[in-house]
C-alpha cells in the first residue's frame, strides 16, 4: 500500500505550457456541480472570495494508481494538496474565504476521500466535464480518464482574479492562496 499523504522524491516537475493563460479575468460559468456536503453549487453564483483548487484524482488506500502515474509531471500529490487546504482552512475561513476542491471523480469517490481526510469544506464533482470544458481548463489523459491538471483559481464574485499553474510541490498551493488572499482582503486592489 502506498502512502498517499506524502510524495516520492524526484517527481517530474510540471512546466507552464500556457494552458491556463486565458483564465485570469474570466467569469465562472453557470454550471452547478455536486458537492460532497450535499446539494449542488452554482459556480456563477459564488459571492465574495473563493478558492477553487483543481486536482487530477486522489488515490484510494489499497488501490493502485494508474500505471506510470508518478512519471506524469504534476499528477502525483492530490492527497497532500487536500491535506494542505484542510490544514489552512481555519485561517482561510477566518478571513471569509470559501474553499472548494474540484476534480472529475464522481461524488461518491470524492466523499470517501473527504471523510477519510476530514475535509471541512466541499469537494465538487465535474464528472461530466461541464465546468472543465466551459473554462477550458488544462487536462490530460491517464488510464482512459480525462483529468484536470493541477491548478488553483481565486475568484471574487465569480470572476477569476488569480491563477496558480502549474503547482509544484502540490502541498505549496494552500499557503500561496492564503498569502494572496490575506493581501487582497487587507488591502483590496482598486
Amino acid at each position: 500500500m502506498k502512502d498517499y499523504a506524502s510524495t516520492p522524491e524526484n517527481l517530474p516537475v510540471p512546466q507552464d505550457d500556457g494552458a491556463a493563460n486565458h483564465l485570469h479575468g474570466s467569469h465562472l460559468p453557470a454550471v452547478a456541480l455536486t458537492s460532497t456536503q450535499g446539494g449542488r453549487v452554482d459556480m456563477s453564483a459564488l459571492n465574495g472570495y473563493a478558492v477553487i483548487y483543481c486536482y487530477p484524482m486522489t488515490g484510494v488506500p489499497g488501490v493502485a494508481l494508474p500505471e506510470g502515474w508518478d512519471q506524469i509531471p504534476g499528477a502525483r500529490g492530490c492527497t497532500p494538496q487536500n491535506l494542505a487546504y484542510r490544514d489552512h482552512y481555519e485561517q482561510l475561513h477566518e478571513i471569509g474565504i470559501q474553499v472548494f476542491g474540484l476534480s472529475t471523480q464522481a461524488t461518491a469517490y470524492q466523499q470517501e476521500m473527504a471523510e477519510r481526510l476530514h475535509l471541512p469544506f466541499a469537494v465538487l464533482s465535474d464528472a461530466d466535464m461541464a465546468f472543465t470544458n466551459a473554462m477550458r481548463l488544462p487536462t490530460f489523459q491517464a488510464a482512459g480518464m480525462q483529468l484536470i491538471k493541477r491548478l488553483t483559481l481565486i475568484t471574487k464574485d465569480a470572476q477569476v482574479v488569480a491563477v496558480k499553474y502549474p503547482i509544484f510541490p502540490s502541498n505549496s498551493d494552500a499557503e500561496w492562496a492564503l498569502n494572496w488572499l490575506e493581501g487582497a482582503v487587507q488591502s483590496p486592489p482598486n
